[in-house]
């Protein structure tokens, strides 16, 4: 989803780098520089879709393809090489036997999970050399990201649904 934000160089307080565009601007580097740091075994969207199964649960292809914002056929690949590695399973839909979703084997969440924490632990050590006020106010930060990440995935939920 490419989305176009409006900038408005007469509003410091928004703009500038300590306002919300600043903040939003270093969470997006940082977020950049996670994902250059993290190992490179699988795409950026069979990662994205593996992580979307672990957090929400089982989903139908349509529902994948949707909520990653890519195609049916596209999923189908994604999940067919998630299957062969044994990190996601086809089961029957609960509510309707002649569909199937896709679930999250055990081993998907240990990979996920493995792959967490080589991230967490580089950002761990960039923690460490913070102040305590600045480990304090990222720590205190925290639930206003998850917040966050919640508001753009909701967004991207609505985007797609829009297509």
């Amino acid at each position: 989803m490419s989305t176009t934000v409006p900038r408005d160089a007469t509003t410091p307080a928004v703009n500038g780098r300590h306002g919300a565009r600043g903040a939003a601007a270093a969470v997006h580097d940082l977020l950049a520089s996670f994902i250059r740091i993290t190992p490179r075994d699988m795409s950026l969207t069979s990662l994205a879709a593996l992580s979307t199964l672990d957090r929400n649960g089982p989903r139908r292809i349509t529902e994948l393809a949707a909520s990653e914002g890519v195609t049916q056929p596209t999923v189908t690949s994604l999940v067919a090489a998630l299957v062969r590695t044994g990190y996601v399973e086809r089961r029957s839909d609960p509510t309707d036997k002649r569909a199937v979703v896709v679930a999250i084997t055990e081993t998907g969440s240990a990979y996920l999970r493995s792959r967490r924490a080589i991230t967490a632990a580089v950002f761990a050590d960039a923690v460490d050399q913070l102040s305590p006020e600045e480990a304090a106010t990222l720590a205190a930060a925290g639930p206003v990201i998850e917040r966050l990440r919640d508001l753009v995935d909701r967004q991207r939920g609505v985007a797609q649904e829009r297509k």
